[in-house]
């Protein structure tokens, strides 16, 4: 529960951070922008879960793997596409899509994976075990009014060798 607390927050900061929620023309449909983004963290207690002592791990390669379809009446595209983005210091990862022309962020399905490459430089070496090495699900919000769309993965993780048993308990 804290994990999904946790993403829908990051995704809720996103949105208000947004340059300008309105078009620049009034009159016209703004281009589609779409945004991708996700973080990476260490899971200390190795329990599959943001816990008091896990924290955010940046220098983390992510692929991330997009196919969007437009599924408006006007237009029938599919825009597929790959990036590597490392974790800035607060474990995030982000790609953003700008300019889709006619796209409509009502019509678009979409189906995009996130995946842990690696570490990059003098990354965290005490959490460095791959736990969840890849992950298809999303939080999806979608604005009409500014024609944005963004898409939040679930966290990835790396976990210690070795748990911690004073600090996390036998479980």
């Amino acid at each position: 529960m804290k994990k999904k607390l946790i993403m829908f927050l990051f995704v809720l900061l996103k949105l208000l951070l947004v340059n300008s929620l309105s078009p620049k023309h009034p009159s016209a449909k703004p281009d589609a922008e779409i945004n991708v983004m996700g973080f990476v963290y260490c899971d200390v207690c190795s329990n599959n879960s943001f816990s008091k002592h896990s924290y955010f791990m940046s220098g983390m390669e992510v692929r991330i793997d997009c196919r969007l379809k437009s599924a408006s009446s006007t237009t029938n595209e599919m825009i597929t596409f790959s990036a590597n983005r490392t974790t800035n210091e607060f474990g995030l990862f982000k790609v953003t899509i700008t300019s889709l022309d006619s796209v409509d962020v009502d019509s678009l399905a979409t189906s995009c994976q996130a995946s842990l490459v690696g570490r990059r430089g003098s990354a965290d070496s005490s959490c460095n075990v791959p736990g969840y090495r890849s992950t298809t699900n999303q939080v999806v919000f979608k604005s009409k009014r500014s024609n944005l769309c963004i898409y939040g993965f679930n966290g990835l993780n790396f976990r210690p060798f070795k748990r911690d048993l004073a600090l996390c308990g036998k479980n």
